[in-house]
This record gives C-alpha cells, structure tokens and sequence, in this order.
C-alpha cells in the first residue's frame, strides 16, 4: 500500500514596490494616489500569500486549522460580576472534608440578581433564607428549596436540590444605597439606611417599614444626602438602634441619633463619633481611633474619655389657642437639672435656673442666710419635686413699663424649655433621671 502525497494549494508571490513617490510631478503617480509620503523609507520585502480553497477551484472545499485544544478570550482580565452570587464546594469539620477552594463549571453554582437594582451590598443569613440587599431593592433567596407558584399567584414551597433557590423581592422600592454598615441586626428585625432616598427603614416580619417617618421625616431626608459616612449598630445593653451620620464639615462633624422600639420613636441624640458599633451579649462597643470602648460603663455622658454635658428639651404647649403668662417652671427627677433656657412663642426668654443645692447647717445657720437661699435663683425642693419662679430676661419695647428682672414669667402660645445637667455635674454624681416638665400657667389678661 502506498500513500500518494498530493500538493493542492496554490502560492502567490506579492512583491514590494519600490522608489514609489506620492503626488511627485516628474513621476507618473497613477494608479498610486494614495501612496504614503514615507512608503519609500520602508524596507522592501516580500509576502507569500497562501490560497485556502482546494487546486484553487470556485466553490472547492477550503482548508481550516481545525479544532483548536486553547481558548482565546477577548477579554482575559477580571470580571466584576456585581450582581451574582457563587458558592464553592462543602466543608466538613467532621471528615475532614474541605471543598470551599472549589468551584466546579459542571454544576449550577451562580445565581443573579437583577442587574437593574444595582450592585449586591450585603448578605444575611436569617433561618434558611438568604436577604440579599442590593443599592435599590431587598430580595430574599430561598436555601435549598424552591417557590412554585399557581395561576392565582400562591407560593408553596417545595424542597431542592439547588443550593440558592428563587430570589424573591420584598415590596417596595427600597435598598441600602452604598451603605453595609449602616445594618444592624436584633431578633427578627433589621435596620438600614436608603440614602438614595433619604430614609432609614427596618425589615421585620410584617415587611419593610420606613422608621425615618416617626417625626424624623426632614432630618434625614436633608442629613443622609450630606453624610459622607453611615454607621449603625444595635445596642443590646439600652435595646435601642443607633445610627451615626458623619460629615465632612470641621463645625458638624457628626450627629449620631437613637431609635427606640418601645416608643417607636428617636429618643436621644449623642456626642460621639464611632468608627464601628456592634454589641455582645449585654454589652454596647465602639471603636474610635484603632481602640474598644465599652459605652455602658463608668460616668455618664463620657465618650473616649470626655464628658459632656446631657440635656433635654420638650415642648409645653397645654392650651395651644390660649395665650398664656408662664410663671414657674417644675420637674420631676434627680437633683442636678438646670433650666438653660426657656423662650415663649412671642420670643419673650427668661434667665437660666440652677441646679437644687441641698440645705446644711453649716450654710444655713442663720436668718440672712436663709433669706438668700429662698430668694436665689436656683430650684427648691418641695415633696420630692423641683420647681423655681421663672425672672423675666426680655428687652424693653417702646412704651413698655415693666420689663426683664422687673417682672415674672413669660407670655405666649407655647414655650421651648432646655433642661441640662452640667459636665461638672455629670462626672461625679452618675444617673440623674428626668422623669416629667410642667409649668403652672394663667391665662394673659392682654
């Protein structure tokens, strides 16, 4: 048996052209208009050009490299699949087991988000649910079961063999924006910001609720859209969920507001500034500046080693259509608020108030002292409650007689009264509780 080799390819031998020069008078040009100018100054070589169809025949078969055993991707670089999830292999602490570095392109182990609702931000594992929280939506994936669901829109759920199921959006369109750590967790309820659409919002049981409409509305819509920086926590040890809006503004660096379950409500505002808040147990930590601090120890209103004054203001508004003299100002609490300030709705102020001094014998031990001590302006005590007579601290008007220290109380619809405990105060004298604020009023004869 002999094998007969055959040769049916054709070969062209192309030749360079050379002391072509373009657009040269002297020099016939035609048909090389469009030479280049420098087409002269390049080595003169020759090319073999290789016919691929078969004895060079028309329509014959062609001749190809075949099945290539290599890929070459177009694009060999890194994908950034933002949107996707993947999962590798199992692990088995008790055989030994360890397949977390594998990733098998045999088997269905990605699951996709809509790409339209931005990229994924962050993922919790509550039960056997996955919530995946991506810049504009909140979706849940079902773990190792499926939905399937009727002609009138029922889900029942079914098991799986898949290991991430059906991603299934909760109502409404809300995500976490650009902000993982503003997520905080406590029981089955989980808070969040959406600063894209300025609010603060929690997923619970019954869904999500937008918390930020509990008489915060204007604050974060106007504070989330300036906030270089969110940070939320859960504080295990007062059940509240704290969350810090930092700025890059040397004036107003931050304001780190409190939520409150119990009241639905924001309660508090505080003078720190934490890098990261998490809890333990019963106990709230913060870091700031590389370091753990434990924020339900030691003095009150100290933060990384400051103490700052605490103080409280409400609104007294009994009565709102009747124009009112405010004449005294009480509370209910421990000894050591002060009255800072307290401005009626007409604009009328009065003087700030002291702290109550307890009486001893040693300073009252006679009738000049006593005197002064009544007549000084600081609270008294009487059946365990405080009160003090309000000085008027008003400027006089054109044709008015009396005015400032010369009369008592205030006058108008309402007044914003601020009670404090000084920083001095506060460092040395622990928990001092404010429990109620009232005003004995008449109303205005003019």
């Amino acid at each position: 048996m002999a094998i007969i080799e055959v040769k049916y390819f054709n070969t062209f031998l192309i030749k360079k052209m050379t002391n072509v020069v373009a657009n040269n008078p002297t020099t016939p040009v035609a048909p090389y208009e469009n030479v280049p100018a420098d087409y002269d100054a390049i080595p003169a070589s020759d090319w073999y050009v290789e016919e691929s169809r078969v004895r060079g025949g028309y329509n014959n078969l062609t001749v190809d490299f075949g099945v290539k055993a290599y890929l070459d991707e177009e694009k060999p670089l890194q994908q950034n699949r933002f949107n996707s999830l993947i999962y590798s292999g199992i692990f088995n602490s008790r055989t030994g087991i360890n397949n977390t570095n594998q990733f098998s392109v045999g088997e269905d182990i990605t699951k996709s988000a809509d790409p339209a609702n931005g990229s994924i931000q962050k993922l919790y594992a509550e039960d056997t649910n996955l919530i995946i929280f991506q810049e504009d939506k909140v979706s849940r994936a079902l773990i190792d079961k499926d939905a399937i669901y009727s002609a009138e829109g029922n889900a029942a759920i079914t098991s799986s063999p898949l290991v991430i199921g059906q991603i299934i959006a909760y109502a409404g369109e809300y995500g976490i924006s650009s902000d993982p750590f503003s997520f905080a967790v406590y029981g089955y309820r989980k808070y969040f910001t959406d600063k894209k659409r300025g609010c603060v919002l929690r997923l619970s049981a019954d869904g999500i609720t937008e918390i930020s409409s509990y008489g915060m509305h204007d604050f974060f819509r106007d504070e989330l859209t300036n906030a270089n920086k969110i940070v939320g926590g859960w504080d295990a040890h007062n059940k509240n969920y704290v969350l810090s809006l930092q700025f890059n503004n040397a004036l107003i660096p931050y304001k780190t507001v409190s939520f409150d379950e119990s009241v639905l409500g924001w309660t508090s505002f505080f003078k720190y500034e934490p890098t990261y808040i998490t809890s333990l147990v019963s106990d709230f930590y913060s870091f700031y500046n590389g370091k753990i601090y434990k924020q339900n120890s030691g003095s009150y209103g100290n933060f990384y080693g400051i103490t700052y004054a605490s103080d409280v203001t409400v609104i007294l508004n009994a009565n709102p259509s009747l124009v009112k003299n405010f004449k005294t100002i009480n509370y209910e609490g421990g000894a050591g608020w002060e009255l800072k300030s307290m401005t009626s709705s007409s604009g009328d102020v009065t003087l700030p108030i002291n702290k109550y001094e307890a009486p001893s014998a040693t300073t009252l031990n006679n009738l000049q002292a006593l005197q002064t001590n009544i007549f000084s302006n600081n609270f008294k005590r009487k059946e365990n409650k405080f009160f003090a007579n309000l000085i008027n601290n008003s400027s006089p008007t054109s044709g008015e007689v009396l005015w400032g220290a010369s009369s008592s109380g205030i006058k108008g619809f309402y007044s914003t009264v601020k009670m404090e405990v000084s920083s001095t105060t506060q460092a040395f004298s622990g928990k001092i509780e404010l429990f109620a604020v009232s005003s004995d009023t008449v109303e205005s004869s003019y």
